[in-house]
């Protein structure tokens, strides 16, 4: 991480005037990297292990679903409530408490036998995520300035939130063939481990403590229960119309409470001391229209995760274990892609830089779906994973950029929580739109092989869609000025992908 440090000097020297103390910035953004790195791992570590899962623990086809949104909307729908807590009694007491949480219930997955036990224990794990994963960006923000060293710290967050997602393909695929499933999850609570103790090492006590103006000390309970019931609500509505139809009354009735939760969260929200969304927060620089482009990510990101394990076990006949080492070149092009966004930023701007990365995703979508079908090769999808690997670096380090730039320090833990919101949100959403359009292809043709590799041509061909639709919404990030701690808008001085976005 010492290049991360630039000018100031070899070996990570304290960063200063930040309200933190000395502090190590090399050695911290580790720790942190690290537990961001564990949490998106946990979002597709289980993706190869579906059919294993399925017959070992008598997963029914919507059960193996919701083996990856109960820790999705979990995640989701929590993070707001973790964001703002972190904000409220500090981002480092947060992260710890999450890290905790998250390693047992990782261990309680490993050993469940039954399905509400595994979705149990996965729930538990997307809550543990959703105290982490906030504090942890809040911390990364409050660690390093706004300029060159920030930049260059969010480009290695997403190179590891990247390589996270793939590895935990990989990782799966490897230990679910070798060792079998259980172990997708005690490594998951090792890495836990691993990660809450390097915090206690090289991130201070008092990096991240709570802050004197964020508005009060009351947490707002009601405003995290009525938003996380609303997407609850939206997600299973959603979910369940793939099985019982869009007409079928509790599905509509799923997504009235959603709309009525909602509005009921708004209004809640103009009337507590210390909302979960602070007043402003959406106007304070790019932050609005940067959230919902995460959400359009989002959407493809998790569905790809999905899909492209199950396109390639159960079309193309691969093992786990090969399936995952499949994914080796979209991991290492996410990394890459992640790696040179703040380059790229700087030579063409950053919303042209996200369109150029949305735009590559959208290609390389629209190919694999071209690919989707048996007789194809492992290694003949490799070209098309590569383009998708580079364009979600790119996109992740800009969006996520975008999203805490300019913003209080007050509010830097509720930034954290909303972008990390809208993306899992968008995922969860994602996916069930996502699965309700591959069934409904899969049930028009005949079965086996031929007719799920037609669903899941069709996902891919409106996930491309989707990021089609997400790469021409991009000017509206160049259309919002950046303003400073203090709130005052002010010109971007530079091509950054963290200091602001050109007019």
């Amino acid at each position: 991480m010492r290049h991360i440090v630039g000018a100031q000097g070899r070996g990570g020297p304290p960063v200063r005037g930040s309200g933190l103390g000395s502090v190590a910035p090399g050695a911290a953004l580790a720790a942190l990297a690290g537990a961001q790195f564990v949490v998106v791992l946990s979002t597709s570590v289980v993706n190869v292990a579906l059919p294993q899962l399925r017959d070992s623990v008598a997963l029914s086809d919507s059960g193996m679903a919701w083996v990856v949104n109960a820790y999705g909307l979990a995640f989701g729908a929590l993070l707001l409530l973790g964001g703002r807590v972190a904000d409220l009694v500090g981002a480092r007491r947060v992260l710890v408490a999450g890290l905790g949480l998250f390693a047992a219930a990782s261990v309680a997955a490993g050993l469940a036998g039954a399905p509400w036990v595994l979705i149990g224990a996965r729930t538990a794990q997307g809550v543990g995520a959703a105290a982490a994963a906030p504090a942890a960006l809040a911390l990364v923000v409050r660690v390093f300035p706004p300029g060159g060293a920030r930049a260059r710290a969010l480009g290695v967050w997403g190179a590891v939130s990247g390589a996270g997602g793939a590895a935990g393909v990989l990782l799966g695929g490897l230990l679910t063939e070798v060792f079998g499933w259980p172990w997708i999850f005690h490594v998951c609570a090792l890495g836990a481990a691993l990660a809450l103790v390097a915090t206690f090492r090289l991130v201070p006590a008092d990096a991240g403590g709570p802050r004197g103006d964020v508005g009060g000390s009351h947490v707002d309970v009601f405003g995290a229960l009525s938003v996380t019931a609303a997407i609850v609500a939206l997600v299973y509505g959603l979910t369940a119309a793939r099985t019982y139809g869009w007409a079928d009354p509790p599905v509509l009735g799923s997504l009235l409470a959603a709309g009525l939760l909602l509005l009921m969260f708004l209004r809640i929200e103009r009337c507590h001391p210390a909302p979960l969304l602070p007043p402003g927060l959406l106007t304070q620089g790019p932050v609005a229209p940067a959230n919902l482009l995460m959400a359009l990510l989002g959407a493809v990101w998790v569905g790809l995760f999905f899909f492209l394990p199950l396109l390639q076990q159960q079309v193309l006949g691969a093992g786990p274990l090969a399936a995952g080492l499949a994914q080796l070149p979209l991991a290492a092009a996410n990394m890459l892609g992640a790696g040179l966004a703040p380059r790229l930023a700087r030579l063409l701007a950053p919303h042209r830089t996200l369109a150029v990365g949305l735009i590559a995703q959208a290609a390389g979508l629209l190919w694999l779906a071209l690919l989707s079908a048996p007789g194809t090769t492992l290694a003949g999808l490799s070209g098309p994973t590569v383009l998708i690997g580079l364009g979600l670096g790119i996109a992740f380090v800009q969006l996520t950029g975008a999203a805490v730039n300019g913003v209080r320090p007050a509010d830097a833990g509720a930034a954290g929580g909303l972008v990390n919101t809208t993306r899992q949100l968008g995922g969860a959403v994602g996916l069930a739109l996502l699965g309700t359009l591959a069934t409904a292809f899969t049930g028009a043709a005949a079965d086996g092989p031929a007719a799920l590799a037609h669903g899941y041509r069709a996902a891919f061909l409106l996930a491309a869609a989707i990021a089609a639709t997400a790469a021409a919404l991009t000017p509206l990030l160049s259309r919002r000025a950046t303003p400073t701690t203090s709130g005052a808008p002010t010109r971007a001085s530079n091509g950054n992908a963290t200091e602001g976005v050109h007019r």
